[in-house]
């Protein structure tokens, strides 16, 4: 593990800057719609899981993401109910993380995001023509790149380098956090600094002592 102090500490969003739904049965509560079990087959599953990749990784837009879910669970869903959950798929923030950015900013250090995600959640955490974020703590980081915009997706290497070149930092001067093991695997396969989070728990804490075991005063 890299002793250093690090000069960039990088955020996954969804399970450690936002509370996000875990489950499309989780999705379907919050939005106040049945949850139909037989859309959980492992042939449907599977077609979701190819749509969000493609999604996350800028192939295809909104709309035609919404209508292909929708066919893929065989119209039990229609698109425009699709659409509801999806809106309704980030649940709030975790407690603290605004804070935590803004100490780092002061101690001289960079942040970052990182993040495997879509057009229509991006919009709901960062400001633009669209109107102020719902959820504002992404636009304090410094460095915002995500899967959609940059047509690459996470565990992948290549998404990690294209941080890297795009920021400017090195491997060993990156500390990165994620709450999807997979990912967290990537970014060490990447040289990364790379810590596991508990999305069940608050994660600001947990950020805490990993950056102080690096010397990061937090």
């Amino acid at each position: 593990m890299a002793s250093a102090l690090p000069r960039v500490v990088v955020f996954d969003l969804g399970g450690v800057v936002v509370r996000i739904c875990r489950s499309w049965q989780e999705g379907t509560a919050r939005a106040g719609l049945p949850f139909h079990p037989e859309i959980m087959d492992p042939e449907r599953l599977a077609a979701r899981k190819a749509l969000v990749r493609r999604y996350e990784t800028g192939e295809i837009g909104c709309e035609e993401f919404f209508a292909a879910v929708s066919a893929s669970m065989g119209g039990r869903y229609t698109p425009g109910e699709v659409r509801r959950v999806h809106d309704l798929w980030i649940t709030g923030e975790y407690v603290g993380v605004g804070s935590l950015i803004d100490e780092l900013h002061a101690l001289g250090l960079q942040t970052g995001v990182l993040s495997n995600t879509n057009a229509h959640h991006w919009r709901q955490q960062t400001a633009g023509e669209h109107g102020p974020a719902l959820f504002p703590t992404p636009q304090r980081v410094k460095h915002l790149h995500a899967s959609h915009l940059l047509r690459l997706a996470k565990p992948q290497l290549a998404i990690f380098r294209a941080f890297e070149q795009a920021t400017g930092f090195g491997p060993g001067q990156i500390v990165y956090f994620d709450d999807l093991a997979e990912n967290i695997a990537g970014a060490r396969g990447a040289g990364w600094d790379a810590h596991l989070i508990d999305h069940t728990q608050e994660t600001v804490p947990q950020m805490r002592q990993r950056l102080q075991e690096r010397g990061v005063g937090v």
